[in-house]
């Protein structure tokens, strides 16, 4: 059982003494400490009354080594994304982390794609995946980088990098906004995300390239979803040609204009 150990450290995670964390949970310190160093085991009452306290579900405490997660599981849990709380609403990724315990970004290259469907939960396969990271991006998010392909999304370039912050709670997408979505047949798929899962329970793809008509995804066949933040192109983004028209005939209007000006004035 962990629980002596994970209270410990989720107290000094806190910055927090015994003296605050025994008056806040109403016991002398001593007890806090014979719990702390496996000198007393707690009952039914005391593991609600921490699982209270730190917001961390009681199988969570007991079960699982808080010290061995990465700093992006730990900030999850503490935001209350805990799996014995949320259940099913919480969704477990297989993730890599460095030597310094930091996430990695994960690279799913044109050529990864192909075995991402099958492998995103296999930690073999995600482990062998190209890692790295960048500087501006948060160390208490997860992202990983896909390389996306053909002109749906133009101007994003055809065989751009993108990448993605991980989803968890689904309910929070933000209808139009751009996402990286797992589908069970498709495979990866970047589009403008409309969330009606509370009206239909399916999300409306919709791409950049008007040429491409939106499609309804049922959500049982979404497998994981991630909120666009950047993308990596070796190529320039295409003129847009349609705008040309417009701006020839914008400025003819002011050339007429100012030529009717000049004869008012004359």
């Amino acid at each position: 059982m962990n629980f002596n150990s994970n209270i410990k450290f989720l107290r000094k995670r806190r910055g927090r003494t015994q003296d605050e964390v025994a008056f806040a949970l109403n016991m002398k310190r001593s007890t806090l400490s014979g719990y702390e160093n496996k000198v007393a085991q707690p009952g039914i009452d005391i593991l609600v009354a921490f699982s209270d306290y730190f917001n961390i579900a009681v199988d969570t405490l007991i079960k699982v080594d808080l010290a061995s997660l990465s700093e992006y599981h730990l900030n999850q849990l503490e935001r209350g994304f805990d799996v014995f709380i949320k259940g099913s609403n919480l969704r477990v990724l297989t993730t890599t982390i460095d030597s310094q315990n930091n996430e990695n970004i994960e690279l799913v290259n044109e050529k990864a794609k192909a075995g991402y469907g099958t492998g995103f939960a296999d930690p073999e396969y995600i482990k062998v995946l190209p890692a790295f990271h960048l500087p501006f991006l948060s160390r208490s998010k997860k992202y990983r980088t896909f390389q996306i392909s053909g002109d749906s999304m133009l101007p994003i370039p055809d065989k751009s990098y993108v990448t993605g912050e991980y989803v968890i709670d689904w309910q929070f997408l933000r209808s139009h906004q751009p996402y990286i979505v797992l589908t069970r047949e498709d495979g990866v798929v970047f589009k403008l995300v409309e969330n009606r899962m509370k009206e239909d329970g399916t999300l409306r793809m919709s791409s950049l390239n008007p040429l491409y008509e939106p499609f309804d995804l049922p959500v049982s066949e979404v497998q994981e979803i991630w909120k666009f933040v950047h993308y990596i192109s070796s190529e320039m983004p295409e003129k847009n040609r349609e705008r040309e028209p417009l701006a020839e005939t914008v400025k003819q209007l002011q050339k007429e204009v100012q030529a009717i000006q000049m004869k008012l004035k004359l």
